[in-house]
């Protein structure tokens, strides 16, 4: 293929299939790529941006294309192009979630270290949900901390009350409590870090990037698709390892935590893959003055709307 009419937007693995999904989010969640300096993104954001423009460097080879949108994708923000916050990122998800998800299966005992270590969980949590919202739908400062303060007091109310409920629930239960916490503070926190999306739409085009309109029953679907991937995410390390735990303890040689980053380096683009980026709707099922207004514009010829949901 002749470099000139190489299109760097055009999906490298079929993203109509899971495997495709699958592929495209493990090479995108690489958390080596969080360790690069910000210089070097920045190069590869340019190298994306004049591929776009038809101006390729002379030398450049179709796999540092691949490299760079590799990077660019990893760091910026599909909507604005910003380059994002590194804590924020899906590429950190595996050392930043490794971490906080073992301290919390390892202190899980007492009620203040369930506190601390959920209101770790969630300030991060938080800051991945602004991180990687669908930046067409602006939030004010006023609601970020009002939906970091819902999800906080929800994770910790759950992770609290369930852990005096089981103060005589055999070990193993005991360990579950943060798995149903992370759940339940996901349910409350990624909605309400989205609410304007909720609340006014998400921005929804045709097949070709056309805008359409904004569709709140669209934002619905993506904002479900994301949580559901999220507690996916979770679920592994937090619902199969404690399970392991509890067994190797018996053993004295075996009696140290073991780390879910072997989990992790395989969930995070597994949970990202369960549900397309670009998300589509039926254009019959979106509200009806939106409905009405497509068909107005482009009669039957569009079926489906398309938007970015989110991670």
């Amino acid at each position: 293929m002749a470099l000139s009419s190489f299109d760097i937007d055009a999906p490298r693995w079929d993203q109509s299939t899971f495997m495709g999904r699958l592929k495209y989010f493990f090479s995108v969640t690489d958390c080596r790529t969080a360790l690069l300096p910000d210089s070097r993104l920045d190069e590869a954001k340019a190298l994306v941006e004049s591929c776009r423009a038809g101006s390729i460097p002379p030398g450049t080879t179709e796999e540092q294309l691949y490299f760079a949108k590799k990077l660019y994708d990893s760091a910026f923000h599909p909507d604005t192009g910003d380059r994002m916050n590194l804590i924020g990122r899906m590429s950190f998800q595996v050392p930043g979630g490794m971490a906080i998800t073992g301290a919390m299966l390892q202190f899980y005992k007492t009620v203040p270290a369930v506190v601390f270590w959920q209101w770790v969980n969630q300030s991060f949590n938080a800051l991945v949900n602004y991180t990687n919202r669908n930046a067409a739908s602006p939030i004010t400062p006023k609601q970020i901390g009002i939906a970091y303060a819902t999800a906080t007091s929800t994770a910790l109310a759950t992770a609290v009350g369930l852990n005096l409920y089981t103060k005589k629930a055999p070990p193993l239960v005991a360990r579950w409590v943060p798995f149903a916490a992370v759940a339940a503070a996901n349910c409350v926190n990624i909605p309400m870090m989205r609410q304007q999306e909720i609340l006014n739409g998400i921005a929804v085009t045709d097949e070709n990037g056309n805008k359409l309109g904004h569709s709140t029953k669209a934002a619905v679907k993506g904002i479900t698709q994301v949580v559901v991937s999220r507690i996916t995410m979770a679920a592994p390390g937090m619902i199969i390892l404690p399970i392991i735990m509890q067994r190797l303890e018996r053993y004295k040689f075996m009696q140290v935590r073991r780390s879910p980053a072997p989990l992790l380096v395989f969930m995070v683009p597994a949970a990202c893959s369960l549900f397309p980026q670009r998300c589509s709707i039926a254009v019959s099922k979106l509200e009806p003055e939106l409905r009405d207004s497509i068909v107005s514009q482009c009669g039957d010829s569009v079926q489906y709307v398309y938007f970015n949901k989110g991670l």
